[in-house]
């Protein structure tokens, strides 16, 4: 099993956590993650687009001039997609592009995307997070004495919104809690500090 150090809010090591093979130490499937990575992507899209074809767009009724003897090509209408202020060809339309992933693949890219933090060393495990008051400069000071990257991924096990408050106003941090865990999160992030507490829930969940 693999091992990481556990450390307190005061950035010092207060001990070691055998994390478990089913989860963190799986091997890694970068087809799998990146197929997760994707349909995360494409659920998060409004699809709201949405251009006038050239039955759409306003005028455009009349044939501008006759067919044959002017000289000039033949037209049929000013709103043809190659005139200025004409349709759009194979305009977008408002669509739907969520779809579905099997639970075997996401749970295989969620495996795959944390033992690629234990493999890479930015997992970093603290043995409790609590704030007495929502305070960014106690989060900043946390996360130096963590020697944690700027782009930081902060897991609880639940909802504390001190912790979330003290987080809200660091453009690069993000708080959340192991229920709402996903894999694009985890490799967005550089640093990924995650409890104790939600490193257990995590292992209950996933293995």
């Amino acid at each position: 099993m693999p091992k990481v150090n556990v450390y307190n809010m005061l950035g010092e090591q207060v001990g070691e956590i055998e994390l478990n093979d089913q989860i963190f130490g799986v091997e890694v499937n970068q087809h799998v993650v990146y197929e997760v990575v994707k349909n995360q992507l494409a659920n998060k899209r409004q699809g709201t687009q949405s251009t006038k074809t050239r039955a759409e767009v306003r005028g455009g009724g009349r044939k501008p001039w006759r067919q044959k003897g002017t000289g000039r090509a033949r037209i049929g209408s000013i709103r043809a997609p190659h005139w200025t202020g004409g349709g759009v060809t194979f305009a977008p339309k408002p669509r739907d592009y969520s779809y579905k992933v099997p639970k075997k693949v996401k749970r295989l890219a969620m495996k795959s995307a944390l033992t690629s933090k234990v493999e890479n060393g930015e997992i970093i495990v603290i043995d409790e997070l609590n704030f007495d008051a929502p305070k960014t400069k106690e989060m900043v000071n946390l996360l130096n004495k963590l020697n944690a990257d700027k782009k930081a991924l902060i897991v609880t096990a639940d909802k504390n919104e001190n912790v979330v408050r003290s987080a809200n106003n660091i453009a690069t941090v993000q708080t959340t809690v192991v229920n709402n865990l996903n894999v694009y999160d985890i490799l967005k992030y550089n640093s990924f500090i995650i409890t104790k507490d939600a490193v257990r829930k995590v292992e209950e969940v996933y293995a």
